[in-house]
């Protein structure tokens, strides 16, 4: 079937966007690897869950999912987008969804993957127990489940008083938060904060909650070194300088089955990567982003992207570029003249610039610096996938492998399960420091198909092995 308009991804932009596109009159079809809207934020509970205490977040997801419910448009959830591709009159987007394989074709594209989350490697990261902030985060929102009976939360960010105030909110122990940032750093935010009173005055609550269940909160720490035989069961800390580098050799030791480590988000660019689309490196907004203009169009004609696929800033934010962005499709596609997509869009674009600098505040507290790669030892895995340690990414560079797709083809790194989603960055930040380049200099490795793992036997179908078309052989 075509349609106007493929949206990829149902968080707070895709959903968003699928709603405004739907009442501008645009024929839309969204689809989602998760079973229902929301996205990681807006996590909707597991079928599972039959009860669970109201928050927030629950309650925005459910409004969302409600206002989705109330449109016309065509949804596929636990639906895995693998490749899409371009053709004269648009796109054509291959995905696996419950009930087979899915082929989609449509004049445009608007991407809304989101983020994904950074962990950078740290001694003993791969042992069992050890889980990222994000995963975390959805684990407890759709499971209600705990990642640990008594957990050390370590990295940088927002998400790590949100991730321990949950552990504590949901019967939970935590053993300590790590923050790589010294409370001045959070201090200097608070101009950008206080346009989001309700976020500003959540974040304190989160942190007033934790001082009075007794949670040590260190600054200006990190995690050296994480043990165990065969599951988590010491975590050793230790002071870190400006630049994030271990400083000295005081630290402290806690006990723990359960590590949640995390250092902020990135884009999610595999997609758009693939379709060929300008990128360009912005720190601030989480690294490398697409280029686009104000509205989410790419350097691609009929492909945007909005939410923090776009730029690292916030939900909010990104329910907003999401709504934006469908209006400028529906006028691209004819189906709304420029002084209606003027009036439907300004009040939009007046809410937008204060959730973008609450979202960009944060994500700036995650700027990748140099001494996160300090504390990783020379056999310490980088490339899980793969089973690459700093030592083997770093000869190779030393080889002579000064770019991204150099280094993935001498070693393989990042061509594993996860496409290079945990690996990219340290390898980045261990090239830039070898060969004294900047992550925009250094460059990202190229997409390519699948954009996700899928079974082989979803391609293939069901086939007759006597239908094959085998040639004779040669003869002799």
């Amino acid at each position: 079937m075509t349609y106007d308009l493929a949206v990829i991804g149902a968080g707070p932009a895709g959903a968003s966007a699928t709603i405004e596109a739907a009442k501008a009159g645009l024929d839309t079809v969204l689809i989602d690897e998760q079973r229902a809207a929301g996205g990681q934020v807006w996590r909707a509970k597991g079928p599972a869950i039959k009860a669970a205490p109201a928050t927030p977040e629950g309650k925005t997801g459910d409004r969302l999912r409600a206002a989705l419910a109330a449109v016309t448009a065509d949804r596929h959830f636990s639906a895995r987008v693998w490749d899409i591709e371009r053709h004269t009159d648009g796109f054509r987007i291959s995905a696996i969804s419950p009930t087979g394989a899915l082929t989609i074709e449509t004049r445009a594209v608007l991407l809304a993957g989101g983020a994904q989350e950074r962990v950078f490697a740290v001694p003993g990261w791969t042992l069992p127990g050890v889980i990222g902030l994000g995963a975390a985060t959805a684990l407890m929102k759709e499971q209600l489940v705990l990642p640990g009976n008594r957990v050390i939360v370590a990295g940088v960010g927002p998400l790590l008083s949100f991730v321990a105030h949950e552990i504590i909110r949901n019967g939970g122990k935590v053993a300590a938060v790590v923050d790589l940032n010294p409370l001045s750093v959070w201090l200097r935010c608070l101009p950008d904060l206080i346009g989001s009173p309700g976020l500003l005055v959540r974040g304190a609550w989160w942190r007033l909650r934790l001082w009075a269940a007794g949670v040590a909160y260190f600054h200006e720490c990190g995690i050296r070194s994480i043990e165990g035989d065969r599951a988590v069961s010491r975590v050793t800390i230790g002071a870190v300088d400006a630049n994030w580098c271990p400083l000295g050799a005081a630290t402290q030791t806690y006990d723990a089955d359960a590590v949640c480590l995390g250092h902020g988000l990135a884009p999610a660019t595999e997609a758009s990567r693939l379709l060929g689309a300008d990128h360009q490196y912005d720190g601030g907004q989480g690294g490398w982003k697409p280029v686009t203009d104000d509205v989410g169009r790419t350097t691609v004609p009929g492909l945007f992207v909005a939410g923090d696929g776009a730029g690292v800033q916030g939900a909010a934010a990104a329910q907003l570029q999401g709504r934006i962005s469908a209006l400028a499709i529906a006028e691209d596609l004819g189906l709304l003249t420029t002084r209606e997509w003027r009036r439907r869009s300004a009040p939009l674009i007046l809410r937008i610039g204060k959730a973008q600098r609450f979202g960009r505040a944060m994500t700036a507290l995650t700027i990748p610096r140099p001494g996160l790669i300090e504390a990783i030892a020379p056999d310490t895995l980088v490339c899980r996938c793969e089973g690459l340690s700093r030592h083997d990414i770093e000869a190779e560079i030393r080889a002579g492998a000064n770019w991204p797709n150099a280094i993935k083809s001498g070693t393989r790194c990042g061509m594993g399960p996860c496409g290079g989603r945990y690996c990219t960055e340290t390898v980045t930040e261990l090239a830039c420091r070898i060969t004294g380049k900047t992550p925009g200099e250094f460059g990202i490795p190229t997409a390519r198909p699948p954009l996700r793992p899928v079974p082989i036997g979803c391609l293939s179908g069901e086939f007759d092995y006597d239908d094959l078309p085998i040639p004779p052989p040669a003869p002799l």
